[in-house]
Parts: structure tokens; sequence; C-alpha cells
């Protein structure tokens, strides 16, 4: 049973890793082969320059996702098969035992991966998103956003692991059940504290101004009978010159969130829109949905691990010597994604199509016009392709592509 697990993990690896690459390589070769001109919907509205700045710009992030990716396949080899987890478990089961052991372990593999993605963070920040113009991060900011997550990591990580660590030990047969009650309940806890606490140590947030767009947003609250904690505009363009707007929170504790790049950017009635959409995703249900399917889905894989845990040749096949529950949630986690990437396809698809649904709510309540309008800017300002390869897209697009996008919403197209 052991070889046979050893083979199965092998060949799902090696599926998986050649997938992702291929797809990389379709995604430069398609984007490379339409970057001479600008798709004819969109060439009254986008410039050959933009195009091909989001060509380029396009490349330069799947060159830089294939480094990506060797360096997690690399690693996942290292800490597997390569003998990784075995050496830790070696150094810290010689000076640790129980929760302490395991914490050592789990915080041992987070810092090894952190350093290893470390090169290719600061690549894509300072080389990458500075070459195409977004970036707007200094070193020092760098540096300090990187201090605030590793203490907060710590800070939240220790008790919360610790936590998931006893209750494994300690509720017998179906210990699962007991940490993905836990599990739950602490999402369901950060997404109420998450906007109030800790957002704000790394942006500024303040208060929408009073003005056109203002006035906009309430009249649409009001029609879509939405109750909010605020509106407010955070300091984005201190990182990137990228835009966005979302919602956090949750229950009475939601907030709507705008990027000055973004306001900076689009007119009241594009605003207006962009939020319908938002409101659309709320109304429609989609994050409440999200939710529940992640929930669901943490309870199977909590489960499935609690079918592996007491299995020797799971530990074997993936070559460590040792079982423990430290040991088996950090194998689980580190090799889970090999075997659940074709199922990508259907999360990305019932992502597009709640973003059309959105759009749908948007024209319903708002001005399709303008929400097309701010997306062709949003498409522009970011760099977005206009022409993703479909596969690629199929695999990792959470947005519907752009063309089919923008003629949805002008075949909704009436004033509001």
């Amino acid at each position: 049973m052991t070889e046979n697990f050893t083979l199965l993990f092998l060949a799902a690896f090696t599926l998986t890793l050649a997938t992702r690459l291929w797809l990389k390589l379709r995604q430069i070769r398609h984007v490379g082969a339409h970057r001479a001109a600008v798709p004819a919907e969109f060439a009254a509205r986008i410039t050959l320059a933009s195009h091909q700045k989001a060509a380029d710009y396009t490349v330069d992030r799947c060159q830089t996702a294939i480094s990506a990716i060797l360096v997690d396949a690399v690693l996942l080899l290292a800490f597997t098969l390569g003998g990784g987890l075995a050496a830790l478990h070696g150094l810290w089961s010689a000076h640790l035992d129980g929760i302490a052991y395991g914490l050592a372990m789990i915080f041992s593999v987070l810092l090894i991966s952190a350093l290893a993605d470390l090169p290719l963070s600061l690549y894509s920040q300072f080389v990458v998103e500075a070459r195409h113009g977004f970036n707007r991060m200094t070193p020092a900011l760098f540096v300090s956003d990187l201090g605030k997550q590793t203490l907060l990591g710590v800070a939240i990580g220790t008790p919360v692991i610790a936590a998931v660590l006893w209750l494994m030990g300690a509720m017998g047969e179906y210990w699962w059940l007991w940490v993905w009650l836990f599990w739950s309940g602490f999402n369901l806890l950060m997404l109420f504290i998450y906007p109030t606490w800790i957002a704000p140590l790394f942006n500024k947030f303040e208060p929408l101004p009073e003005g056109d767009a203002k006035t906009r947003i309430e009249a649409l609250l009001a029609r879509c009978g939405f109750r909010s904690n605020g509106l407010f505009v955070m300091d984005g363009s201190k990182r990137s010159a990228h835009g966005n707007a979302y919602f956090t929170g949750f229950g009475d504790n939601k907030r709507i969130v705008f990027f000055d790049t973004l306001l900076a950017r689009l007119s009241p009635g594009e605003i207006e829109a962009v939020l319908a959409h938002e409101l659309g995703h709320f109304r429609k249900k989609h994050i409440v949905q999200r939710i529940v399917l992640m929930f669901a889905g943490s309870l199977a894989f909590l489960w499935l691990l609690g079918q592996l845990i007491d299995a020797p040749w799971f530990y074997a096949g993936l070559g460590v010597p040792a079982r423990d529950t430290a040991l088996a949630l950090i194998l689980f986690f580190l090799v889970v994604p090999v075997f659940v990437f074709p199922l990508t396809p259907l999360s990305s698809h019932w992502s597009r199509r709640h973003e059309f649904e959105a759009d749908a709510y948007a024209a319903a309540h708002a001005d399709a016009g303008e929400l097309a309008r701010a997306l062709v800017k949003l498409y522009d300002d970011n760099a977005a392709t206009l022409t993703p390869d479909p596969l690629h897209s199929l695999f990792h697009d959470s947005h519907p592509p752009a063309a089919q996008r923008i003629a949805q919403l002008q075949r909704q197209e009436q004033p509001a």
C-alpha cells in the first residue's frame, strides 16, 4: 500500500505540475499572438499602446508564475519524498513533544516556505510591477508589511494551531468534527474583527467625502435596501496603482471600501455602477454561498484526514517515518492541492457565473452602460489582457473574459 500511494502521489504531482506549466505557456503564446491588434469590440476605447502594455504585463506575470510553480514543486518534493519533514521531525522530536512539538513543526514548514517564496515576491513587486508602472511600494513599506504579517500570523496562529492540535488529540474518533466547529467559528469571528482591528494596521480608511458620488451611492443603497457600517476610501495608492472596490465584514459590521485609485479614475455614475455590481454579490447570496461552500469543503477535508491519520502508509508513502497529528496536518495540506487541481475549472466556472449574475443585478439597479465603461477603464488601468487563452481562463479566471462580460452588459444596457 505504501508503494502504491507513493506512485499515486507522484502521478498526480506530475500531471498537476505539467498541466499548470502547459496552461501558463499557452497563455503566453496566445496573448503574444494577439498583441499586434486591439480586439475590434474594444478598438474605439483601448489604444494599441495600452493593449500591448497589457499583453506584456500578462506575459511577465505568467513567466513569474512559472518560476513560482517550479519553486513550489521543488519545495513539495523536498518536504515529502526528499526527507525534509523527516529531518525536521528528527530535530524537534529530540527536544519537544505534544503541542509544543506540533507548533515547532508547523511553524518551521511555514517559515521555510515563506523564505523560499520571498525572492519571487520581491521580484514581482519591485521588478514586474515597477516595470509596468504599478508599484508604489517602497522597500521600507515592504519590510513593514512583512513584519506586521509575521507578527499577526504568530499572535493569531499560535493559539489557533495549538487549539486544533489539542482537539485532534483529546476528542477521540470524531476529533475532525470538533476541529471543524472550532475552525468555522474562528473564521466567522475573523470576518467580524478584520475590518475594525486588522485592516487598519496596513491601510488608512477615511470616510467617503461628500459629493455626487456619495449622494448616488447612498441613493443606490436605499433603493437596494442595503445597510452598511460606513463608506470608506482606502489608501491603496501607497502600494499599487491598481484600483478596486470591495465589501468587508459580516452582518452589521459590513463596510464598503473603495481604493483611492479607483475613485480618481471613475466618474460618479461609474462608481455607482461598480458598487451596484458588488451589491449584486450580496443580494444574490454569493458571499453566503461561498462561506457555506468553504465550510462544507473544510468539513469534507477534515473527515478525510480523520480516515488517513492512523494509516501508516499515508506517512510512509510520503517519506515520513513517524506518525503524529501535526505531521498528518502538514502532509495533508501539502499534498491535497496536487489531487484537487482538476476541480479548479468547476470553482472558476461558479465564480464567473456569480460575476454575470452581479452584472445583471447592477444593470437592473444602476446603468449597464456606466458599468461597461467603468470595466473598460479598469481593464485599461490594470493592464488586464483582453485576449486570454480560453483554456487558461477556464482554469484560472474568476471573472469572465472582458469581451463576454462587456457584450452581456451591452445587451442589458438601458437607462437606470
